[in-house]
Formats: C-alpha cells, structure tokens, sequence
C-alpha cells in the first residue's frame, strides 16, 4: 500500500509537485496537492460535515488532507479508529516534536497553528511517566475544586450576565451569554477574576482559529497568566493556580502556566460553543424544546445529546506515528501527524446508523476525547452548560428565536464550529438580585384560554348545539371574615422537600 505522503507520490502514485511548485496553486476549491482535499478554506468553513462525509466516501475511516499551507496529515473519521488511537499512546504520541513536518520546515514556526502543535512543557504533549506527573497536578487540582459552591457561583454569574439584557426584551445569546459565562467561571476558578474582560474572550477565541493573529492572542491571554503565576509564587491563596504549584509534582512556573493556559481555553472554547449549541436547539427544534419544558428530557440530558449531535470541538490535533504502522486500512509513516475526529467519529454510521436518532442516556461520544489524554476538566464544562442554560431559561421562559433557523450562520476552524450570533426576543422584565434564587413572579403567568379548535367561519353550523345559556343569578352571602395566615405556616413537607433539592442543584 502506498503512503499518499510519500515525499514523491500522491494517491494512486500520482507525482506531487515540491511545495513551492505553482501546480500547488492548481487545485479547485478544496482540493489541493496530489488531488487531497484541505482542512481549510471556503469548503471545510462552509459546511464541514459534508466533507468529513466526502472524506469518508473517498477513504473510508481514515482520510488524508491538507492542513493550511498544505502541510499533510491524516484525519481519523471512524469512532473506533479514534478509540483506538487515542487509547494506544505507543503508536500515537501526543508529542508534536516527532511530526516530520517540523523536522523538514514544511510546518515553520510562524504557521496559522503553531500555538496549537508547538511543544510546550504540559500533559497534552507528554507520554509515559511524563505525562502521569504533570497530569496528577491538574487532575489533583481539579479534584478539590468544590462542585456545589462551584455551581453557585456559576448560578450567580449567569444571573448577572441575563441582569445586563433582560430589559432589553432582545440579545444576541452568543455575544451577551455563551462566550461570557466560561471565561467569567474560569478566570474566578483558576485564580484571576481581575483579568476578566472582553480582550480576554476575543484573544481566547482567536488563539485556535488558526488566523494571522493567533499568535499575538497567545502572547496576550500569557501575558495575564504569567503575572497570575508570580503573584500566586508569593502569596498562594485557594485557588487552582496555588493548588498546581504546591503540587508535590513540583511544576516550574513555566509548567504550571502553561498548564493554565491549556485549562483555560480548552474550558473556554468547548462550554462557550455547548451552550451556544444547546440553547439553539432548545430554540430551533420544537421537540427538543417540549421534551425540554415537558420534564421528559433534564437539562443534563439535553447537554449529553448535544455532545453528540453539535461537539464542542469537532477535531483535535494532534497525535504524531511513534513508527510505520496502519490504522483504518491506511499506511500510517512514522512521523505522520493525526487527527482526532470528534464530529465525524459521532455520527460514524457503524455506531450510529440514523444520525438523527436520541442518544440520551448515552456517553460514548468523543466529545472530550479518549485514553490518557481524555479531558480531566469535563464535569466543569458540564456544570457550566447545565447550570448556565437553566438558570438563563429560568429568567427568560418565554425567550424565542428572533431570526428564522436558515439565517444562523457559523465560523468554522480546524477544530472547532462556533456559532456567529443567536438573536432573540422576549418580553422585557427587572433585574434580579444575583445572590438570590430566581423569584417565580418574574415568570409569565401561563396561559389559560388556549385555543384547541378554530370554529367555522360564519358561526355555528346548522346542526351545532344550542349556546349554553347563563345560570340565574344568585346572591350570594358575604364571605366570613378571613383569619390572618400564622407566620409560621410553611407549605407541605413534600413542596419543602421539593424546593430544598432544586435549591441544592441549582447551588444556592
């Protein structure tokens, strides 16, 4: 079987010109050196689903593609593949400095992702033992993260964000909600709620698009991080930073802020595009919704099959040949680099023959990757989608989608599809107190006249029953005087009950 990276052959053995060669400049639309379709550009951007499925059809489980600058690697698009791979570090490392396209200057320092490949001294680029000392630091740290205060916390904030629009009657959810809440939560988790503010989002979202700025958005979201890392060296406080550089693993400042930075956007990509995906289908799909409001479908469970229908990140890169090997039916060459394929190994039609079936109650998808590497901080990204979404539908019940679902359009990077903008209206209501529950009579009172049936026009027909006529009159005695309510009534045991378990899970 022939490579289609083989440095003088393309697919089929077809001859591949040097990369400075102008047939590189050749290619149609998404196709570029020796026929490979690229993982960049209008196509990818534009509708990424459909050339996973292409790749699919053309390749099977395992695709090659361009990266930008037409840098070779492999996309893995089936779920076992992917399972596979990830879970077998001795033939898929997740050390970039074994990519060939390094070594050789095909993939040069100042390419669009270098802020993701270049090697960095954190778990995600290490293997063997490590990745288990630097990984026991962020999973230890992670673990005495408290959950309740954690989710009230996140109540509160979301509170604050919804407080900012809510008499408006229309937001734009993206912008207003979902790229806020996460950078709120983990800026307070991981110790620097001073540094939150809008630069903070954009350079976030910016870092891992892969365009020319993506670079200077590193050293900005850096810059904030290795002020945090001096200032926690001296004074340690509660917090996650201070928790990794007390560590017994003993990180350098230089690990535990980068390890910071991995925490920091990891969490802020993936729960800033769930939620936004979340709430559009809560807004675009009718029996989402009903299952939603009906009490058939939890919050969490909604989230759950968001992870398989709309993943936060659609790939990961990357994973790099420790030798020659195969995978999926391809010839892998050592010093190759993989592709996780999050989106395409969820809807890979051997698990999932009908794409559109419910997947609730189901957590296999790779929404947070597999193997050593898989994500340690997911139950966070969780709480902030399950709670955000909550408590913002709680505040606005009535909240609707103000454009038709044709019009929503998306940004699409190589690993991630983000929604642009959610516009919507709903009618106008006060701010609440933040440190407060949600009171139920900022809720609309609901509708009791209902309309099941449109009679006929012209009125009733010839053989419709006679009106109902009005019952006589009859005066009725005045009302006995009402006894004053005790103050200390409360309502049943089962309604307390009720209340304190929703308050808990709310985390007031």
């Amino acid at each position: 079987m022939t490579s289609p990276f083989d440095p003088q052959l393309g697919p089929g053995g077809a001859a591949v010109p040097p990369p400075q060669c102008p047939a590189h400049a050749l290619g149609n639309g998404g196709i570029g050196a020796g026929g490979l379709r690229r993982l960049y550009g209008a196509e990818a951007e534009n509708d990424p689903m459909g050339l996973y499925e292409k790749l699919r059809a053309e390749h099977g489980p395992v695709a090659p593609v361009l990266l930008h600058g037409d840098v070779p690697a492999w996309l893995v698009l089936g779920h076992s593949e992917n399972l596979y791979m990830t879970r077998t570090p001795s033939l898929f490392s997740r050390d970039s400095r074994r990519w060939r396209a390094l070594q050789d200057g095909t993939a040069p320092p100042d390419h669009p992702l270098a802020p993701v490949f270049t090697w960095q001294p954190i778990c995600s680029f290490a293997d063997g033992a490590d990745h288990e000392r630097l990984r026991s630091a962020v999973t230890d740290a992670i673990a005495r993260i408290d959950s309740r205060s954690t989710r009230r916390f996140i109540n509160r904030f979301s509170n604050r964000l919804v407080n900012d629009f809510c008499q408006d009657g229309r937001a734009d959810l993206v912008s207003r909600f979902a790229e806020h809440l996460p950078m709120m939560v983990m800026c307070q988790l991981i110790g620097m709620p001073e540094a939150y503010s809008e630069d903070l989002v954009q350079a976030a979202r910016d870092m891992i698009k892969g365009t020319e700025t993506a670079i200077a958005s590193n050293a900005f979201v850096m810059s904030a991080i290795t002020r945090l890392v001096a200032a926690r060296r001296t004074a340690p406080q509660d917090d996650f930073a201070s928790r990794l550089i007390e560590h017994p693993a003993g990180l350098s400042d230089d690990e535990v802020g980068q390890h910071l930075r991995l925490v920091l956007i990891a969490a802020y990509e993936t729960t800033a595009n769930l939620i936004a995906n979340v709430l559009r289908m809560v807004l675009t799909d009718p029996r989402f919704r009903a299952q939603l409001s009906g009490g058939h479908m939890t919050v969490p469970e909604a989230v759950e099959q968001t992870l398989w229908d709309e993943p936060p990140f659609t790939t990961i890169f990357g994973r790099w040949a420790v030798g020659d090997t195969e995978l999926g039916g391809q010839r892998i060459k050592a010093g190759d680099a993989l592709i996780v394929g999050i989106a395409p190994g969820n809807i890979d039609p051997v698990v999932r023959p009908d794409p559109h079936a419910s997947m609730q109650g189901n957590r296999a998808h790779l929404a947070f990757s597999g193997g050593a590497h898989e994500c340690p901080g997911q139950d966070i990204g969780r709480a902030m989608a399950d709670v955000g979404v909550d408590a913002l539908l709680m505040r606005l019940p009535d909240v609707q989608l103000a454009v038709e679902e044709h019009e929503l359009r998306w940004t699409s990077s190589l690993m991630s599809r983000h929604l642009r903008e959610l516009p919507v209206y709903f009618a106008p209501r006060p701010p609440q107190d933040i440190m407060v529950a949600p009171s139920p009579a900022a809720m609309p009172v609901p509708r009791a006249d209902w309309e099941v049936t449109t009679p006929a026009p012209g009125g009733p027909g010839p053989h419709a029953a006679p009106a109902p006529q009005p019952a006589p009159a009859v005066q009725a005695p005045p009302p006995p005087t009402a006894a004053p309510i005790p103050a200390q009534r409360r309502g049943s045991a089962p309604k307390r009950l009720w209340g304190a378990l929703t308050s808990w899970w709310r985390g007031y």
